[in-house]
């Protein structure tokens, strides 16, 4: 059984900084190709960035590219995203995602992915 476990949220200014780590336990993490996606009230959960199983490729949604960025570090079965330059529009529940199936599609796509964590809330305050 797949468990990630999500960290790293809280309460910032805009324009700050916050990192999330996604901790990953039960097969092995090396094999995952792990994303993150966020839900904010009254809306529907999107894509914010996924990592491939190698690390090589890095995947961004246009609004976040180039203030998060995404990393994996397999040998501690964690991957972690680094957020700056945080704007209100930011706040949301922010979820790890992994996909353990081979031939990732589409890493945008949140029915890609097979296992879920809870959840860290992140807010931003103006």
């Amino acid at each position: 059984q797949v468990q990630l476990v999500e960290s790293g949220g809280g309460l910032v200014q805009a324009g700050g900084s916050l990192r999330l780590s996604c901790a990953a336990s039960g097969r092995t993490f090396s094999n995952y190709y792990m994303g993150w996606f966020r839900q904010a009230p009254g809306k529907e959960r999107e894509f914010v960035t996924a990592i491939s199983w190698s690390g090589r490729s890095t995947y961004y949604a246009d609004s976040m590219q180039g203030r998060f960025t995404i990393s994996r570090d397999s040998a501690k079965n964690t991957v972690s995203l680094q957020m700056n330059s945080l704007k209100p529009e930011d706040t949301a529940v922010y979820y790890c995602a992994a996909r353990l199936r081979p031939a990732m599609k589409n890493p945008q796509i949140s029915n890609e992915y097979d296992y879920w964590g809870q959840g860290t809330q992140v807010t931003v305050s103006s």
